[in-house]
């Protein structure tokens, strides 16, 4: 085999290797564009955005403010002896109501700052 015959072998490798890229490129381009296609389609097919004028507004007054306060639990009622168990929906709707002490308890100087703090806890 003479030296020009490898040359051409080597070349030809080239050739096939370029090829090979550019199908695999057409393909992947082609892929791409067929998921573009599909998701127009699913967009179409879902509900409209909302215009401008729909999306939510502030109310007059103005934005609603946090509010903190203490809560308690709100005990379950027992019924009297002889009457059938309450209902879910003879409940109240939360489990917790505004407690009567709503000064917040602070933490006190000499006093266990947290568990495991190796204080000498509540004195």
């Amino acid at each position: 085999m003479s030296t020009a015959m490898y040359e051409l072998a080597a070349a030809g490798s080239d050739v096939l290797n370029v090829i090979a890229a550019f199908v695999g490129g057409l393909f992947i381009a082609g892929a791409l564009i067929w998921a573009v296609r599909l998701g127009m389609k699913a967009m179409d097919q879902e509900l409209p955005h909302p215009r401008p004028e729909e999306q939510p507004k502030l109310p007059e007054s103005g934005p609603i403010r946090e509010v903190r306060e203490l809560r308690e639990p709100d005990e379950v009622p027992v019924p009297p002896d002889g009457r059938e168990r309450l209902m879910p929906y003879q409940l109240h709707h939360s489990a917790s109501k505004r407690g009567k002490d709503q000064h917040r308890k602070r933490w006190l100087p000499g006093s266990s700052g947290s568990f495991g703090s190796g204080g000498l806890g509540h004195t």
